[in-house]
Protein backbone atom coordinates (compact mmCIF):
# COMPACT_ATOMS: atom_id res chain seq x y z
CA UNK A 1 0.00 0.00 0.00
CA UNK A 2 1.19 3.30 -0.85
CA UNK A 3 0.22 6.83 0.93
CA UNK A 4 1.13 10.19 0.74
CA UNK A 5 1.71 11.93 4.33
CA UNK A 6 2.79 15.69 3.84
CA UNK A 7 6.49 16.24 2.89
CA UNK A 8 6.94 12.25 1.39
CA UNK A 9 6.14 8.95 0.29
CA UNK A 10 5.92 5.82 2.50
CA UNK A 11 5.68 2.46 0.26
CA UNK A 12 6.36 -0.10 3.36
CA UNK A 13 5.43 0.06 6.98
CA UNK A 14 5.82 3.40 8.45
CA UNK A 15 8.85 3.86 10.62
CA UNK A 16 7.88 5.10 14.21
CA UNK A 17 9.81 8.09 15.75
CA UNK A 18 10.93 6.66 19.51
CA UNK A 19 11.78 8.24 22.22
CA UNK A 20 15.15 9.77 21.93
CA UNK A 21 14.41 11.67 18.63
CA UNK A 22 11.51 13.04 19.81
CA UNK A 23 13.44 13.95 22.74
CA UNK A 24 15.88 15.57 20.45
CA UNK A 25 12.98 17.35 18.56
CA UNK A 26 11.61 18.78 21.41
CA UNK A 27 15.12 20.27 22.96
CA UNK A 28 15.26 21.83 19.28
CA UNK A 29 11.45 23.02 19.76
CA UNK A 30 12.51 24.24 23.21
CA UNK A 31 15.13 26.39 21.73
CA UNK A 32 13.15 28.59 18.92
CA UNK A 33 10.20 28.25 21.48
CA UNK A 34 12.27 30.55 24.11
CA UNK A 35 12.00 33.62 22.82
CA UNK A 36 8.55 33.85 22.60
CA UNK A 37 8.46 32.43 26.36
CA UNK A 38 10.90 35.28 27.09
CA UNK A 39 8.79 37.76 26.11
CA UNK A 40 5.61 36.48 27.78
CA UNK A 41 8.23 36.44 31.47
CA UNK A 42 8.98 39.90 30.73
CA UNK A 43 4.84 40.78 29.72
CA UNK A 44 3.62 39.27 32.89
CA UNK A 45 6.47 40.39 35.30
CA UNK A 46 5.69 44.03 34.24
CA UNK A 47 8.70 44.89 32.02
CA UNK A 48 12.10 44.21 31.36
CA UNK A 49 13.51 46.03 34.43
CA UNK A 50 11.71 43.70 36.87
CA UNK A 51 12.28 40.48 35.39
CA UNK A 52 14.33 38.70 38.30
CA UNK A 53 15.65 34.91 39.34
CA UNK A 54 13.13 35.68 42.09
CA UNK A 55 10.13 36.15 39.98
CA UNK A 56 11.14 33.83 37.34
CA UNK A 57 10.66 30.86 40.07
CA UNK A 58 7.81 32.88 41.40
CA UNK A 59 5.93 32.18 38.00
CA UNK A 60 7.45 28.73 37.72
CA UNK A 61 5.44 27.93 41.06
CA UNK A 62 2.34 29.66 39.51
CA UNK A 63 0.02 26.69 37.44
CA UNK A 64 -2.44 29.85 36.57
CA UNK A 65 0.78 31.59 34.79
CA UNK A 66 2.17 28.59 33.33
CA UNK A 67 -1.20 27.80 32.09
CA UNK A 68 -1.83 30.59 29.95
CA UNK A 69 1.51 30.40 28.55
CA UNK A 70 0.36 26.88 27.30
CA UNK A 71 -2.61 28.61 25.31
CA UNK A 72 -0.17 31.41 24.34
CA UNK A 73 2.54 28.39 23.17
CA UNK A 74 -0.58 26.51 21.42
CA UNK A 75 -1.46 29.66 19.33
CA UNK A 76 1.88 29.12 17.82
CA UNK A 77 2.76 25.07 17.62
CA UNK A 78 -0.95 23.86 16.59
CA UNK A 79 -0.96 26.14 13.50
CA UNK A 80 2.63 24.27 12.34
CA UNK A 81 1.26 21.35 13.07
CA UNK A 82 -1.98 21.91 10.91
CA UNK A 83 0.18 23.38 8.25
CA UNK A 84 3.68 21.39 8.25
CA UNK A 85 2.65 18.68 10.20
CA UNK A 86 5.37 18.82 12.50
CA UNK A 87 7.62 21.50 14.30
CA UNK A 88 10.73 22.74 13.49
CA UNK A 89 12.47 19.85 15.58
CA UNK A 90 10.36 17.16 13.88
CA UNK A 91 10.77 18.66 10.30
CA UNK A 92 14.57 18.66 11.08
CA UNK A 93 14.54 14.88 12.21
CA UNK A 94 12.68 14.34 8.70
CA UNK A 95 9.06 13.12 11.01
CA UNK A 96 5.83 14.34 10.67
CA UNK A 97 2.43 13.75 13.02
CA UNK A 98 -0.17 11.55 11.31
CA UNK A 99 -3.44 10.02 11.42
CA UNK A 100 -2.71 6.28 13.18
CA UNK A 101 -5.50 4.94 10.76
CA UNK A 102 -5.01 6.28 7.81
CA UNK A 103 -1.22 7.41 7.96
CA UNK A 104 -2.81 10.76 6.14
CA UNK A 105 -2.89 14.02 7.88
CA UNK A 106 -4.52 14.58 11.12
CA UNK A 107 -7.77 16.58 11.20
CA UNK A 108 -7.70 20.25 12.85
CA UNK A 109 -9.39 18.32 15.87
CA UNK A 110 -7.20 15.54 16.27
CA UNK A 111 -4.13 17.78 16.57
CA UNK A 112 -6.01 20.42 19.42
CA UNK A 113 -6.45 17.04 21.40
CA UNK A 114 -2.91 16.24 20.96
CA UNK A 115 -1.79 19.26 22.30
CA UNK A 116 -4.18 19.03 24.88
CA UNK A 117 -2.90 15.82 25.45
CA UNK A 118 0.70 16.83 26.33
CA UNK A 119 -1.39 18.19 29.91
CA UNK A 120 -2.29 14.55 30.72
CA UNK A 121 0.98 13.25 29.62
CA UNK A 122 3.01 15.58 32.18
CA UNK A 123 0.99 15.13 34.91
CA UNK A 124 2.37 12.28 36.47
CA UNK A 125 5.66 12.28 36.36
CA UNK A 126 6.17 13.01 32.66
CA UNK A 127 4.67 9.12 32.10
CA UNK A 128 2.79 10.12 29.14
CA UNK A 129 5.86 11.21 27.19
CA UNK A 130 8.02 8.13 28.61
CA UNK A 131 5.35 5.67 27.10
CA UNK A 132 6.69 6.47 23.61
CA UNK A 133 9.74 4.61 24.77
CA UNK A 134 7.16 1.56 25.61
CA UNK A 135 4.60 1.60 23.02
CA UNK A 136 4.85 -0.67 19.89
CA UNK A 137 3.78 2.24 17.88
CA UNK A 138 5.63 4.97 19.35
CA UNK A 139 2.70 7.15 20.47
CA UNK A 140 2.73 9.03 23.45
CA UNK A 141 -0.30 9.59 25.89
CA UNK A 142 -1.43 12.59 23.62
CA UNK A 143 -0.91 10.62 20.12
CA UNK A 144 -3.10 7.91 21.98
CA UNK A 145 -5.84 10.48 22.62
CA UNK A 146 -6.10 12.15 19.46
CA UNK A 147 -5.16 9.20 17.32
CA UNK A 148 -2.08 10.43 15.76
CA UNK A 149 1.77 8.79 14.98
CA UNK A 150 4.67 10.22 14.70
CA UNK A 151 6.73 8.54 11.56
CA UNK A 152 9.75 9.41 9.74
CA UNK A 153 9.13 10.42 6.13
CA UNK A 154 11.92 9.03 3.69
CA UNK A 155 11.89 11.85 1.03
Amino acid sequence: MTVSPPGGTLTTAPEYVGFWARVGASLIDTIWLLPLVIVWLIIVSGGWRRVSLERVLEWAQSSSEQLLLFAVLALVVVPLWMRRSATPGKQLIGARIVDARTLGPPTPRQLVVRYLGYLLATVPLCLGFVWVGLDPRKQGWHDKLANTVVIRVKR
